[in-house]
C-alpha cells in the first residue's frame, strides 16, 4: 500500500515518516549525479532500505523509488566514503548526549545463513586498504567473512548491546569462528566520541556474557581496564580450579541477578534481523554486508 505524507512524498510500508526523516535529513550528504537533476535523498533512502528490509534482489526494488541502478550506486558510494559509519557514530553521539545510553553493555554473537548470491566475490577487497584504514573504515577480509560451519556457509556477528538496546560495536568473522578470542575485539570496537571537549567514551561500566566468553585471557583484560563483569565461569574451568586447591584461587564473583539483564543483545539480535537482508546475507562482499547492517541500526535508531 502507497499513501502520501504531508509534504507530497509517496510513502510505502516501512518508509520513513516526516519526523524519522528531519531527524535523519541533516546526517545524509547530498545525493548528484553528473549532469543529471540530482535525486531525493528520502526517496533514496527508502529506496535502499526497501532492499534491506525484504531481501530483495537490487533489480526487484520497486520504480517508486527511482532507477535501481541509481540506489545501488548510493548505497555503494556511501559504503566506500563512510557516510553509513559516520551517520550511525552520529545517532550514537546523539543519544550519549541525551543520556539514553547506560554502559551495561552485553556481549554476544549470532550466525547469519549465507544465500548462494554472497558467494562468488573478488579476491582484492571493495576498497583500497590504505585510503580505507587512514578513514577509520574495515576493509574486505581475504576470506569476505564467509565460512563453514553447521548451518553451511555463514557469517558471524558479534555484537556489544547497551542496556538501550543501543548495539555498539559489530564485528563480522567467517560464521565458524569462535566467540571468546572476539571478546576484546569488540570491546575495543566500542567508541562514541562526545558532543562537548573531552574524549571518547571506550570504557563500559558493566560488561555481561555468558560462559562463551569465560577464559583466563578475556577476564585478566577486564581486570586491567578496571571494569567490572557478570560472566558464568564454565564447568571445566570450574573443575580445574577446584583440583589446584589454594593455588586455583577464589571462584569468580557472579550476580545472578544482573545476568538476567543479558535478554537485552538477544531481544536486540532480534529485531536486527528483521531486516531479511540481515537475517540472510546475499551482498557478496563483507563491507557491503556490514553496510547493509549499519543501514538496519539507523533505520532502527529513528
Amino acid at each position: 500500500m502507497v499513501t502520501r505524507a504531508g509534504n507530497g512524498h509517496q510513502t510505502g510500508r516501512g518508509d520513513l515518516t516526516d519526523a524519522q526523516w528531519e531527524r535523519l535529513k541533516p546526517l545524509l550528504p547530498p545525493v548528484s549525479t553528473m549532469g543529471r537533476r540530482p535525486r531525493d535523498r528520502r526517496q533514496v533512502f527508502n529506496g535502499i532500505w526497501w532492499r534491506a528490509r525484504t531481501g530483495s534482489p537490487w533489480r526487484d526494488v520497486p520504480e517508486r523509488y527511482g532507477p535501481w541502478a541509481t540506489l545501488y550506486s548510493v548505497f555503494r558510494r556511501w559504503q566506500i566514503d563512510g557516510t553509513w559509519t559516520r551517520t550511525l557514530k552520529e545517532l550514537q553521539v546523539r543519544a550519549d548526549s541525551e543520556g539514553i545510553l547506560e554502559w551495561e553493555i552485553s556481549v554476544d554473537s549470532t550466525v547469519c545463513r549465507a544465500h548462494q548470491h554472497a558467494a562468488g566475490g573478488r579476491e582484492k577487497g571493495a576498497c583500497d586498504p590504505d585510503s580505507a584504514a587512514a578513514n577509520g573504515l574495515a576493509t574486505e577480509p581475504d576470506d569476505h567473512a564467509l565460512g563453514r560451519s553447521r548451518g553451511g556457509l555463514t557469517t558471524k556477528l558479534h555484537l556489544a548491546v547497551d542496556t538501550s538496546m543501543h548495539v555498539l560495536a559489530v564485528i563480522l568473522t567467517a560464521g565458524q569462528r569462535a566467540d571468546a578470542p572476539l571478546f576484546t575485539a569488540v570491546l575495543n570496537s566500542i567508541r562514541v566520541p562526545r558532543i562537548r571537549a573531552g574524549r571518547p567514551r571506550t570504557r563500559p561500566a558493566h560488561v555481561i556474557a555468558d560462559r562463551a566468553y569465560s577464559s583466563r585471557a578475556n577476564r585478566s583484560y577486564l581486570r586491567r581496564r578496571q571494569i567490572p563483569h557478570t560472566i558464568p565461569e564454565k564447568r571445566d574451568q570450574a573443575g580445574h580450579r577446584l583440583r589446584r586447591g589454594m593455588a586455583g584461587g577464589r571462584p569468580p564473583g557472579f550476580d545472578r541477578e544482573r545476568y538476567k539483564r543479558r535478554h537485552k543483545i538477544e531481544c536486540r539480535i532480534g529485531q536486527l534481523k528483521q531486516a531479511r537482508g540481515v537475517a540472510t546475507r546475499y551482498d557478496k562482499l563483507a563491507v557491503r554486508y556490514e553496510a547493509t547492517i549499519q543501514l538496519t541500526l539507523i533505520r532502527q535508531s529513528l
